[in-house]
């Protein structure tokens, strides 16, 4: 326990820093806890891109089958927004399963109250299902990533300050100690507020010759 009139650093500064370290691993607690909850939520959506992925292309196969049998006409598909082409669109993004599984489901419910036969195995009503599970988990992480980002970028707006505090409270402790010799006693001293002092290649080379000699 230091006495008062012994602190190598003010009270003021002191103060300050107590402060601030409160401040500071709140926020970093706060970033913790939305990048763990980004992390779990992470893994279950995975789960629902990797089945909405499933079912909206599966759809689209079927859907291309169909054209090639004469079942439904190559111009229906300008209603799901689809080329006339006998192709699946990249679906590799999440951004791209939002847009396709829109545009398929808006297109199916057009074709069919226009009088086209439905298209089975799977249902539109199957596809929707997985969609709206992946729409709704994507909605969600994307809040969880936005969360995480400003925490972080909160977190990182301190380090500014932190850096001024050390530096502030490093150059009081040496100030305090600057006369104090041997000068093993005086880092000794510094070292008991947290300075830490790393010696130089050359200045290694250099100690350690002196001891030789």
């Amino acid at each position: 326990m230091y006495n008062v009139r012994d602190l190598a650093i003010t009270l003021k500064t002191l103060f300050e820093a107590r402060n601030f370290l409160h401040r500071f691993e709140a926020a970093q607690i706060y970033y913790t806890q939305c990048y763990n909850n980004q992390s779990r939520a992470s893994r279950k959506h995975q789960m629902n891109v990797k089945t909405a992925r499933l079912y909206i292309s599966h759809f689209i196969q079927v859907l291309n089958l169909a054209v090639l049998r004469d079942e439904i006409k190559v111009a229906h598909k300008e209603l799901y927004g689809l080329p006339a082409s006998n192709t699946v669109p990249d679906l590799l993004s999440e951004a791209a399963l939002v847009e396709w599984g829109k545009k398929i489901i808006e297109g199916e419910q057009q074709r069919t109250t226009q009088g086209g036969i439905p298209i089975y195995n799977p249902t539109i009503a199957r596809v929707k299902v997985h969609y709206d599970i992946f729409l709704e988990s994507y909605e969600r992480q994307k809040n969880y990533q936005a969360l995480t980002n400003r925490s972080l970028d909160e977190l990182a707006s301190m380090r500014g300050r932190a850096d001024e505090l050390i530096l502030d409270i490093w150059n009081q402790v040496e100030a305090k100690y600057q006369d104090i010799t041997p000068n093993d006693t005086r880092l000794e001293k510094c070292r008991d507020y947290g300075l830490i002092y790393y010696y130089r290649s050359s200045e290694k080379v250099k100690e350690e010759k002196e001891i030789s000699c």
